[in-house]
C-alpha cells in the first residue's frame, strides 16, 4: 500500500528548484521573490523566475494564482510563500 503522504528522497536540498511564476508589477511576486532568494540562499537550492507574460501555457495555467511557487516542477505554493513551509519542502 502506497503511503498518503509521500515524502521526497531528496537529502541535499541543493539538489532542489524553486521555480517562482509571476509577473512584472505584482507587489505578491515580490515579496515571494524576497522569501524564495532568501530560503534558497541558506539552503544552497537553486530557483528561477518564469513570466506569465511570455508565456501563454503559463499564463492560461496559473495566471488567477500567481504568483505560484514550483518545486522541482510540482506546485508547492500560490499568492503567498511560508519561508518554513519551504524549507521543509526542500529538506532542510
Amino acid at each position: 500500500m502506497a503511503p498518503l503522504f509521500s515524502r521526497s528522497s531528496r537529502r541535499n536540498p541543493a539538489e532542489a528548484m524553486v521555480t517562482l511564476i509571476g509577473k512584472p508589477g505584482c507587489h505578491l511576486c515580490d515579496d515571494a521573490q524576497a522569501v524564495i532568494e532568501k530560503v534558497c540562499a541558506e539552503t544552497g537550492a537553486s530557483w528561477e523566475k518564469k513570466d506569465i507574460t511570455e508565456d501563454a501555457e503559463l499564463h492560461r495555467t496559473y495566471w488567477e494564482q500567481i504568483p505560484v511557487i514550483l518545486v522541482d516542477g510540482k506546485q508547492h505554493d500560490f499568492w503567498r510563500v511560508d519561508p518554513k513551509r519551504l524549507r521543509a519542502a526542500l529538506g532542510a
